[in-house]
């Protein structure tokens, strides 16, 4: 797995590329990791088409974790995609995001739309994010979290150590091997991202394809809304989700996305 110092801070990143075809960068969510997309059946039927570059945000799985809340603003999470396409020699990538890192790819498309071919974000939101960490994890998370580690963030969501079945304890076991601190210092970071202007959306033209289940309140609304601003964006709803059923199962999201990329 390549590792290359991200232009911010020096911290290592971490990625791994797979496939032929068109580049294609692989965004994960808040305190998941590049391994959720093969996990979830992604990885094959995407890299069947694409060269797939899945990515450790700074953070999470294997790249390096800052435990100050400077650190995880969306301007260093962009330039470390960046800087990874360049380690790649990549000019130009489609990008599909979710959550975070869906607002990552957006922030990318905005700031630098030459770099950007394509964007599919899933449960993203271009809104600002003041209060969204209690809606999507659980109200006082980010104390939570900072006082108490994440066993406090397993239990708020019902992974405590009792719970049962193969995927739920997968995921807290993922959950537990995050660093708490940087855990706390993303959460606190995302909590004060701040909203994008209508009209900065309105002067975007990446062609995007905007998802977001009908339970996933308000990223729904918020997505919708995203799509008709920008001047070339579809919105497709997932009908029954909410934010954490987003991306499985994943023959829904691949139905519309696929044929989008190409």
């Amino acid at each position: 797995m390549p590792a290359i110092p991200s232009p911010v801070d020096g911290i290592s990143l971490r990625y791994d590329a797979s496939g032929s075809g068109p580049a294609l960068v692989l965004l994960h969510g808040s305190v998941l990791s590049r391994a959720i997309w093969r996990g979830l059946g992604y990885l094959g039927p995407l890299s069947a088409e694409h060269t797939v570059i899945r990515i450790d945000l700074r953070g999470h799985g294997r790249s390096g974790a800052p435990h100050e809340r400077s650190a995880y603003t969306q301007e260093a999470f962009v330039a470390d995609l960046l800087a990874v396409l360049d380690a790649e020699g990549i000019g130009q990538a489609a990008l599909l995001g979710y959550s975070l890192g869906a607002r990552v790819a957006l922030s990318t498309a905005l700031s630098h739309p030459g770099r950007v071919r394509r964007l599919v974000s899933l449960g993203g939101s271009a809104s600002a994010q003041r209060g969204a960490v209690d809606s999507v994890f659980f109200p006082g998370v980010i104390d939570a979290v900072r006082a108490q580690g994440m066993e406090a963030f397993c239990a708020g969501q019902g992974l405590g150590a009792e719970v049962e079945g193969r995927r739920a304890r997968a995921t807290r076991t993922a959950f537990l091997a995050a660093d708490h601190r940087a855990v706390a210092a993303l959460l606190e970071a995302t909590d004060e991202t701040p909203g994008i202007p209508d009209e900065i959306l309105a002067e975007c033209t990446v062609p995007t394809l905007w998802m977001a289940g009908t339970e996933d309140h308000p990223r729904f609304e918020e997505s919708q809304q995203a799509a008709a601003l920008m001047p070339d964006a579809d919105f497709v709803p997932l009908p029954g989700r909410d934010h954490g059923a987003t991306l499985f199962p994943p023959d829904e999201v691949l139905a519309h996305a696929l044929p989008f990329l190409r």
